[in-house]
């Protein structure tokens, strides 16, 4: 119990000493491990004595925000330029896509930049002296809210901005081409309409060819009654685009005694009879395929849209806006079945995007 003590054997020689004050308002007791040190001397900065240090920062951060800008105009050119499909050997990534490989570098370098110039800006030109504020209720009061604005100019003048107008122009122009970035990003949202799908490979001339023999047709090969499917002369089954054009240029082939045709104009562009129509059905673009012989009916598998082939194809059952579009054939010199001309319409849905 004599080993512990109380508070009253705690030697005064191990206790702080009392604080002293010095001339200048800050705690300069040594003996005080707590005490306030104060802030130690400013030290300036090249820029801040020599105007010439000060301009070639200036210049160094023009240069950056100017080749943030080039690169944002290279991102753009690279979009345009560089092929979705073209790939590229790039050391140490291996082979990449030339159009992400650019894109992902204009945009990097454009932000980092705008993101260096800014750091360089804030640590070189603008003022870096350190300032001690008292807390203050969270309760801005009318003084604070004035002071706030002072400090604000202050800093504003002391930034250089409105005095630099070099690097605040080139600034602006940076962040101003940068969100051009984005906006040309908008275009990958999906192809531009135009009118792709207002034309197929079908023209005047093209020949009718079995999709199944790839030979050209004549009119003895398609008995009354028969379904044949066609695709134009010189669509290769093996070509890179042969899925995107047969999607549009599908055919089927009905031969129909001509007395059995109820619509005039899907008689006058019949040839003996033979129909040609588009295979793609116009409710969603599903294959039409089944063919019904005595009615002359043609059926989608998809949704049961049914398609009246004696009369103008029109609908007669399901979920299809429209009838199926009609080619006008005739028959060459060489006695081949051959079409006059492309589609009078839009084959496929009826979406906005037909064009």
């Amino acid at each position: 119990m004599s080993q512990t003590g109380s508070n009253k054997d705690v030697s005064q020689e191990s206790l702080p000493s009392e604080q002293a004050t010095a001339h200048d308002g800050a705690v300069t007791t040594a003996d005080n491990p707590f005490a306030d040190p104060g802030l130690p001397p400013h030290q300036h900065r090249v820029q801040d004595i020599d105007e010439r240090a000060a301009k070639r920062s200036e210049r160094t951060i023009a240069l950056l925000f100017v080749v943030s800008m080039l690169a944002t105009i290279g991102f753009i050119a690279s979009y345009v330029i560089f092929p979705i499909d073209k790939i590229v050997y790039v050391f140490p990534f291996g082979h990449v896509s030339a159009l992400n490989f650019a894109l992902g570098l204009t945009l990097g370098v454009a932000l980092f930049c705008i993101g260096a110039g800014a750091v360089h800006w804030a640590r070189t030109l603008m003022s870096d002296v350190e300032v001690a504020d008292d807390r203050h209720p969270i309760a801005a009061e009318p003084e604070v809210k004035a002071k706030v604005l002072a400090d604000f100019r202050q800093g504003a003048a002391e930034s250089g901005f409105g005095r630099r107008k070099l690097i605040r122009n080139t600034m602006f122009g940076a962040m101003a081409m940068v969100p051009l970035s984005g906006v040309v990003l908008l275009r990958d949202l999906g192809p531009l309409p135009e009118d792709k799908l207002r034309h197929t490979l079908w023209g005047k001339g093209k020949l009718l060819v079995n999709q199944n023999t790839n030979e050209p047709l004549r009119p003895e090969d398609i008995p009354v009654g028969s379904l044949t499917f066609a695709k134009p002369d010189g669509l290769a089954d093996d070509d890179h685009d042969f899925q995107k054009e047969i999607a549009k240029a599908a055919l089927m082939i009905v031969r129909i005694e001509p007395e059995d045709i109820k619509d005039k104009r899907e008689l006058d562009w019949s040839h003996e009879g033979i129909v040609a129509y588009s295979r793609i059905c116009t409710h969603v673009g599903c294959p039409v395929t089944l063919y019904e012989q005595s009615t002359h009916h043609v059926l989608c598998p998809c949704h049961q849209s049914t398609f009246d082939l004696s009369d103008g194809a029109r609908v007669i059952f399901g979920p299809a806006g429209h009838p199926l579009p009609q080619l006008r054939i005739g028959v060459n010199e060489d006695g081949y079945l051959e079409a006059l001309g492309d589609f009078a319409e839009p084959v496929g849905p009826s979406f906005w995007e037909r064009g």
